[in-house]
């Protein structure tokens, strides 16, 4: 009797072919997903963890001088840009004017950005496309322009709002030392309401609609069913926004920036974030690298309280 070898070994190499091809396709399912996340790793490591790495890097040196005119050299200072922070009256101060400035130009935002997705959500609304765009639109503006614009509705001898005010008998400084402050958080209001909206408004547009139809057959009114169902189920979208708002108002710099040209109620410190690029206009590198990773600590821990503050959802 003959054995056909050709049958057999063929035979024999099929298992071990089959147990090659699942290990083949793993390889190049990692390649392709390798080759798809690389430039994005890249990118983040290049402009994002290496950045930070090198600001913390130089936040542990301070400058010394030999003499009042001798060369300066960079030294090894530990925590002494940490502890000057901590003892420095203006940046302290910039620090409780957002956090001021957060606890009441924060809710007031996201409870308008709230009431606008759910007018739009309701059933009773029209024309949703361009009531979304036209929400939208104050964040298309860039920053710059937007507070140019503002600018001039709030200098006195320019707003055509100011003319109008005092000719009623209303005398407003919007930039007064006073009042300076809920100016830049009216731009702020304009520019991210809409932006907050159309997050919110994608997450009611998530719902079934069978639960409103549901809730209407038992006789639910409008205001129940925005309290009761709709709230309860995209309060994780409140909660991002809060927290995007939360990261945003500590990196306050622009809209304060750009008034500063025509008011002399805001300083080079009135933000950390200014305060941290007038140190970095002075030389002052190392001193606003500490301060920079600081805002950053700040903003991380309000983050992480405010997200285990609203782990609790709202009950209906």
């Amino acid at each position: 009797m003959t054995i056909d070898t050709t049958a057999a070994a063929g035979a024999e190499a099929t298992p071990a072919a089959r147990r090659r091809r699942p290990r083949s396709r793993n390889t190049s399912r990692r390649l392709s997903i390798a080759g798809f996340l690389g430039p994005f790793g890249v990118l983040f490591v290049a402009f994002y963890v290496v950045p930070i790495g090198y600001a913390l890097y130089r936040s542990f040196f301070v400058t010394q001088r030999e003499g009042a005119f001798g060369a300066a050299t960079e030294v090894w200072g530990g925590l002494q840009n940490y502890t000057r922070a901590f003892e420095d009256s203006e940046f302290v101060r910039s620090v409780g004017r957002m956090l001021l400035f957060g606890i009441v130009q924060v809710p007031v935002m996201l409870v308008f950005a709230l009431v606008l997705a759910l007018l739009l959500d309701s059933f009773v609304a029209r024309f949703k496309r361009f009531f979304r765009l036209a929400y939208f639109a104050p964040y298309a503006v860039p920053t710059v322009i937007a507070a140019i614009m503002w600018g001039y509705l709030y200098a006195p001898s320019l707003s055509p709002v100011v003319d109008v005010m005092d000719a009623v008998g209303l005398r407003v400084d919007f930039l007064a030392q006073n009042s300076v402050l809920w100016s830049i958080a009216n731009i702020v209001t304009w520019t991210y309401t809409g932006y907050n909206m159309l997050i919110i408004f994608a997450a009611l547009q998530a719902i079934p609609r069978d639960l409103y139809e549901a809730a209407r057959i038992d006789g639910a009114s409008g205001l129940q069913l925005a309290l009761r169902i709709k709230i309860p189920i995209i309060w994780p979208a409140l909660i991002l926004t809060g927290v995007f708002s939360i990261i945003g108002t500590l990196q306050l710099f622009t809209e304060p920036q750009v008034l500063r040209n025509i008011t002399t109620s805001i300083s080079s410190t009135y933000t950390p974030n200014l305060f941290a690029f007038t140190q970095a206009s002075a030389n002052n590198y190392n001193y606003a690298a500490a301060v920079s990773i600081l805002l950053a600590v700040v903003t991380a821990v309000l983050s992480f309280f405010f997200l285990r503050f609203t782990q609790r959802r709202p009950t209906a």
